[in-house]
């Protein structure tokens, strides 16, 4: 008989220590899945960037105020390109922005295809409009408008900056700051006005406002409708926080988040980015607004280095 209960009793213990270890198990493959998912977003994020059309392809840059500018990359021109040919073309921008283009013969550019003559040059504007794009080899020149800003922007595959890039630093994954939060939407999008890291306004609107706790303490974040973003129903966060101008970019990382679901979204620090103006002097980005400046140290997400020209 004491033989028998002692039996039972192992059996009991060993079955309480299964119920025991099975959820830590269970917890611990979780974190492992979660932490192969988020290294995978970030060799995504990487190839995108190493494209050749990636942010790092950028080489030049400038804006554009009504008038006439001589196109090339030989001295004495008004619009110096980084490279191309030594004359491109005469530019012109009227008072609403408009521009049209007369190219120099023999150059070698084309636009459409076809060899760069006489044309109107539309500008990008992100998510609404592709701009007019003038190839030069495997080089491009266009047009860009952000808010009432009209620019150029000049790419090269072959960038210095691209080759030269060895990747981006960022913090340990760690899955508290995959944060779950509230939505509270607004009856209607609000309007804003967001600034850029060239202090210019760009319109926006704020659709409602994510609301989590970190620490014991309540925090908001308003995301703005991304016009890149809408095809795939994503909200578009740029925020800052402690870290900001020093582990990380002073004017804003940016995160997506997928559309909220019976009134709560998932708010993944752990795949905050930099913002394009991070990795190139050569593009415009908008900066966290005032609201979204987080008294808190967000340690997940990129880090900020420097990278070579």
């Amino acid at each position: 008989m004491t033989m028998r209960m002692g039996l039972v009793l192992l059996l009991a213990l060993l079955l309480l220590s299964g119920c025991d270890t099975a959820p830590d198990a269970s917890t611990a493959m979780d974190a492992r899945q979660y932490a192969r998912d988020v290294e995978q977003w970030r060799a995504q994020r990487l190839a995108r960037l190493r494209a050749g059309d990636g942010w790092l392809s950028y080489i030049g840059s400038g804006r554009l105020r009504p008038g006439s500018y001589r196109l090339g990359s030989a001295p004495g021109n008004d619009l110096l390109l980084p490279a191309g040919p030594a004359q491109l073309g005469l530019l012109e921008v009227d008072a609403n922005g408009n521009a049209r283009i007369d190219g120099k013969p023999g150059s070698g550019a084309t636009l459409n295809g076809h060899p760069l003559r006489q044309a109107e040059l539309r500008p990008g504007v992100a998510g609404m409009q592709e701009a007019s794009r003038i190839r030069l080899g495997t080089s491009e020149f266009y047009l860009v408008r952000m808010g009432s800003v009209l620019g150029w922007r000049f790419r090269d595959p072959g960038s210095a900056r691209r080759r030269n890039f060895q990747g981006i630093e960022h913090f340990p994954v760690d899955r508290r700051w995959q944060v779950q939060a509230r939505w509270q939407p607004y009856a209607q999008a609000r309007q804003a006005v967001l600034l850029t890291s060239i202090g210019t306004p760009l319109p926006a609107q704020v659709p409602g406002e994510a609301v989590f706790e970190m620490d014991g303490r309540t925090f908001r974040l308003q995301p703005v409708l991304d016009k890149e973003a809408l095809p795939s129903r994503q909200l578009f966060f740029l925020f800052s926080d402690r870290t900001s101008g020093r582990e990380t970019y002073g004017g804003a990382r940016y995160l997506y988040a997928a559309e909220p679901r019976d009134g709560k979204l998932v708010l993944d620090f752990n795949r905050a980015e930099n913002p394009p103006c991070a990795l190139t002097p050569h593009v415009v980005c908008p900066i966290a607004p005032a609201i979204n400046r987080l008294d808190l140290a967000v340690t997940a997400g990129e880090k900020f280095q420097y990278l070579p020209q």
